[in-house]
């Protein structure tokens, strides 16, 4: 079962420390276990572009979607035997101190029965 975990950082945390936040090793540990699909930090915020739309036409603003307290950081896409295993898998995320680690099940997009 796959899930995307999305990793919530809250810019009033404390600071990552790469000393002691080893995230390389978290996900060596998903990749000898099989759970790790794909996964990547995003670029900073500032970067970010939202599109949308709108009366036919095209929107393009600068920035997340909403006023938000904290920030998508990066995302994994996950391979697991159910739900109980990813949480137990992400609970030890590091960045887990720094925000939040959200966890959604992939509901797979189903091409032919979309068009029935």
């Amino acid at each position: 079962m796959q899930f995307v975990s999305i990793v919530h950082e809250d810019p009033t945390a404390e600071p990552y420390d790469p000393a002691e936040d080893h995230i390389a090793e978290w996900v060596r540990e998903g990749i000898e276990r099989g759970f790790n699909v794909r996964g990547d930090r995003l670029r900073p915020v500032a970067e970010t572009k939202t599109v949308r739309r709108v009366g036919g036409g095209t929107l393009v603003t600068d920035g997340p979607f909403a006023e938000v307290t904290e920030l998508i950081a990066g995302y994994d896409v996950l391979e697991c035997a159910d739900l109980d295993e990813a949480i137990d898998y992400v609970s030890r995320h590091p960045m887990a101190r720094f925000g939040a680690i959200e966890l959604r099940p992939v509901w797979p997009l189903d091409l032919q029965a979309d068009e029935r």
